[in-house]
């Protein structure tokens, strides 16, 4: 098969690879219906994060199973499925209680900008849908896998309720994702935070209220000058760098709470700045698992349409394209066809 593999900071190539094979009795083997470059990506692409050996790349991912181990039974060879970026068994403690992006048998995926796919933990990873979508769904399916997932997570971790103010740090994917998701759950007001003109109307498309383009302490300053001196209810940081951080924690009201979803990078908390702040802060991992049935049903009953962050298709041979957009702000993220 072919995949993508990253040699050095900016060096992503496509090359033949072996093909996976079944390791484990819980493993499934997928073929890529489709894929996409993930902003976290761009952290190894942009030399932030060590690449270190060549190694393949990727970790959204949907397809049709093609192989099953012996301990599989949630799916079968034909199926279209969907899985998350996080495996999980989905029946230890840490699953049933809701967490199954830290499952106590969790791997995360990194092999996915490729033909196919093996898939650990499949039995409890993956979820099928009844038939095989009507392709206009796949953006909107793979958005669920990781992106929409996210956001969703952020808004919750945030506490976004019926009626509530909610700021979102971050216009990526995730962030826009998070939109969406702080609309499905009833937030009155929602404070896109973003500098560039076509995630804006993206943005609004999804249900933003008001546009921030201002940074940093400019941007804190705005929001309060937005919600009366005070602060939002859920702030939804979905960046990850110091930043975004303090601009999340900042933006928040006193007994507001800060989800943070973005992978941190050089991110520090002053434990003293936030015990007197009475601001929650709560993150991590997402727990797609959890939402994915809900999330697939959304996107196939047309209530949510999160494949609009997809706005740069390609073949998956020119995956290294899609990374050089994406890093230039060229496209929000690019989706890759086998």
């Amino acid at each position: 098969m072919r995949g993508a593999v990253i040699h050095a900071p900016g060096d992503v190539r496509f090359e033949t690879l072996a093909d996976p094979k079944i390791l484990h009795p819980t493993d499934a083997v997928i073929r890529t219906a489709a894929t996409c470059v993930c902003g976290s990506d761009l952290w190894a692409w942009r030399g932030l994060e060590p690449v270190g050996d060549p190694h393949p790349m990727g970790h959204e991912y949907m397809g049709f199973v093609e192989e099953v181990g012996s301990a599989v039974t949630s799916v079968k060879p034909g199926q279209f499925v969907v899985g998350s970026f996080a495996t999980s068994d989905n029946t230890c403690a840490n699953c049933r209680n809701g967490y199954q992006s830290n499952c106590l048998h969790r791997e995360f995926m990194s092999t996915c900008q490729a033909d196919y796919v093996r898939i650990p933990n499949a039995q409890g990873t993956l979820v099928a849908t009844e038939e095989i979508p009507d392709e206009k769904y796949w953006p909107g399916l793979l958005a669920v896998s990781d992106v929409m997932g996210t956001g969703w997570w952020a808004a919750e971790a945030a506490e976004v309720t019926p009626g509530s103010t909610a700021v979102v740090v971050g216009d990526g994917a995730v962030g826009l994702c998070a939109v969406i998701a702080a609309k499905e759950m009833g937030a009155g007001r929602i404070i896109a935070m973003s500098r560039h003109e076509s995630r804006q109307k993206l943005a609004l498309e999804f249900g933003a209220t008001d546009i921030v383009s201002e940074r940093g302490d400019e941007g804190i300053a705005r929001v309060k000058d937005l919600t009366g001196g005070v602060g939002a209810d859920s702030v939804l940081e979905c960046v990850g760098t110091a930043q975004a951080m303090r601009q999340a924690l900042h933006s928040a009201r006193p007994g507001g709470n800060v989800g943070f979803v973005g992978v941190p990078h050089e991110v520090a908390v002053d434990g003293q700045e936030l015990f007197f702040s009475h601001v929650g802060l709560r993150g991590g991992p997402a727990p797609v698992r959890r939402y994915l049935p809900d999330l697939i049903d959304r996107v196939l009953t047309d209530r949510i349409d999160p494949g609009k962050v997809f706005d740069l298709t390609l073949p998956l041979d020119r995956v290294a394209e899609g990374y050089r957009a994406m890093d230039e702000r060229r496209a929000i993220k690019a989706l890759l066809k086998p």
